[in-house]
């Protein structure tokens, strides 16, 4: 087993405030975990057993307090959309123009909206790319049926004859 790299000894009051002023269980372990490093000078497998983490875990939480120092306290930035072709104000303001047609009456026609998707974008995409945008903005489907489902013909034909 590899030493392990030196932690600044300087940190440890510092590091001793914010274990103090921690808000979360997440961001108190986080905290825990550098502090044993630094006052007690723990191996990452001895800080994993007394805070219940895997050593994995410990291992990465020091390695992020090298890179980035006290922000890794703040919160873990997890989730959100890696891979996005639009930024949220983008996708509303390229469908701001259809929303007001819709308003006026005007149909939502899925193929325009992603042509001009296409063209924001620079590359094609699919439909169901269209459609996740169109729910993100609180947009849905709402198409009146033609006629009630147990209507009977026949009846309202009878109806239409018989009324005076």
């Amino acid at each position: 087993m590899r030493t392990p790299r030196a932690f600044p000894q300087e940190g440890a009051e510092h590091v001793l405030k914010l274990l103090k002023k921690a808000k979360t269980k997440s961001e108190f372990q986080r905290i825990q975990c550098i502090w044993m490093r630094l006052k007690k000078n723990l191996p990452a497998p001895d800080i994993a057993d007394l805070i219940g983490w895997h050593v994995s875990s410990v291992r990465r939480v020091h390695a992020q307090y090298y890179k980035d120092g006290d922000k890794i306290f703040k919160g873990v930035s997890r989730g959100g959309r890696h891979r996005e072709n639009l930024s949220k104000k983008e996708e509303e303001k390229l469908l701001k123009q259809f929303f007001n047609k819709a308003k006026d009456g005007g149909i939502l026609v899925v193929n325009e909206i992603k042509l001009a998707y296409e063209l924001e974008v620079g590359h094609k995409v699919p439909k169901s790319t269209v459609y996740r945008m169109l729910a993100r903005h609180d947009w849905r489907k709402i198409v009146p049926y033609r006629r009630h489902p147990k209507a009977d013909l026949d009846k309202q034909e009878a109806f239409k004859k018989n009324f005076r």
